[in-house]
């Protein structure tokens, strides 16, 4: 058995990772779609730059197949395919801990990440498709992701796709002082660009959501940000400087067609995956249309202030990861432990059933003779237990677990 991951990161184009994007809707069909084809554990991460489902299961490289075929199918395009980066084993594994750490992001030791890969592992543990292996692993990954952050301090400094977005546009406008800026959408990241533009004295923030409630809410918490409908979107582009863009909306949610004519410099920022401005506003006059590829060459100039410590914490990962391997070889026999468990208690019931029906003992005698029993057949298996988790090569015990379960029938 094996950990396998199949998908799409931040190397890959956007044009590919939108299309791969999974909803929280999808994510639960895909998890049941996958577990109903056999595999045995399923976990999907989906994020605004990466696009992955991790597997557990005895025939690894079959079910690998199935998951890359699913990306293709379920997503339709064939195009898919030839992006798509598979690994397994070991490599599967350090992958799983460098996303969770951050080192496999754009902003080396992003935070958000860490949240995001601890609600795909909720997600899959409420739909019931992922079990004792991955909940080992990714509770291992997370748990390194957290010691790696509060000892190495990769994180302390304000570094995320929000953050990289205000700087970008700062780099763009020059002095963000008395312009204008509309924010579309209220998640994480949209709360995130408000909190780093609160820093700018800017005139106004415009606020814009579905939810005009949850719009109202933000309005209330920071004095310049105004609340505004979402119809009103299209209207105010012509009032701003800037318009930065953040939903989960698996649509486009400002079309070309419905743009008003700009007179005056507009930046668009897109921060969302799948996108959320149409590419094709970038050919109207006085509009500038960028999205998270965009930000690379300043996400690359404030990483090198944190390769140092990414090195440290690679050598953290690399510590932990020996750790749970040796766990995950040692499980390997567990199931044979478990039916030498089930082989033990149905002697135990079988021989007392039996000495039941051939005596009239009390129950305190019944008792005493269940507990002597118990203890008998405990001590019997637990030398046997024992020196098989103490092998240390991994072909051997595998063999002396097939041969306890050919001598005991199990």
């Amino acid at each position: 058995m094996s950990l396998g991951v199949v998908g799409v990161n931040h190397l890959c184009p956007i044009s590919i990772r939108e299309k791969v994007s999974f909803t929280h809707t999808k994510k639960i069909e895909a998890l049941q779609y996958l577990k109903g084809q056999g595999i045995k554990e399923v976990i999907v991460l989906s994020t605004c730059n990466r696009s992955e489902i991790y597997i557990w299961d005895e025939e690894i490289e079959e079910k690998i197949e199935i998951v890359q075929r699913f990306y293709s199918t379920f997503f339709r395009g064939k195009e898919v395919h030839s992006y798509l980066v598979s690994k397994t084993g070991k490599k599967a594994i350090k992958h799983l801990y460098h996303v969770a750490a951050g080192l496999d992001s754009i902003v080396i030791g992003e935070d958000q990440i860490l949240g995001q890969v601890r609600e795909a592992w909720e997600l899959a543990s409420s739909e019931r498709t992922c079990g004792k292996m991955l909940n080992k692993i990714f509770r291992e990954a997370v748990s390194t992701s957290k010691y790696i952050k509060s000892t190495l301090k990769i994180s302390e400094n304000p570094l995320s796709v929000s953050y990289i977005a205000v700087k970008f546009l700062k780099e763009k406008i020059q002095d963000l002082s008395q312009k204008r800026v509309l924010i579309i959408g209220i998640g994480k990241m949209s709360q995130l660009v408000i909190k780093y533009l609160q820093e700018e004295k800017l005139e106004a923030i415009y606020v814009s959501n579905r939810s005009h409630t949850k719009a109202v809410e933000v309005g209330e918490i920071y004095e310049n940000v105004i609340p505004v409908t979402y119809k009103e979107r299209y209207e105010l582009l012509s009032k701003v400087d800037a318009v930065i863009c953040a939903t989960a909306s698996p649509h486009i949610v400002l079309q070309k067609e419905s743009m008003p004519q700009i007179t005056h410099k507009l930046y668009m920022i897109d921060i969302a995956l799948p996108r959320d401005i149409d590419p094709e506003i970038a050919q109207m006059e006085n509009v500038d249309v960028y999205d998270i590829d965009d930000f690379k060459a300043i996400c690359s100039e404030n990483n090198q202030k944190r390769k140092e410590l990414a090195k440290a914490a690679k050598d953290m990962i690399k510590e932990k990861m020996s750790e749970l391997t040796q766990w995950i070889e040692l499980a390997a026999v567990d199931n044979t432990l478990e039916l030498l468990e089930e082989k033990r208690n149905e002697i135990q019931k079988n021989t007392l059933e039996y000495i039941y029906r051939k005596t009239d003992l009390s129950l305190r005698d019944k008792q005493v003779i269940d507990k002597m029993l118990s203890a008998a057949l405990k001590n019997f298996v637990s030398t046997p237990t024992a020196n098989l988790k103490k092998i240390k090569s991994r072909s051997q015990r595998e063999r002396y677990a097939k041969v306890i379960e050919d001598l005991f029938d199990l």
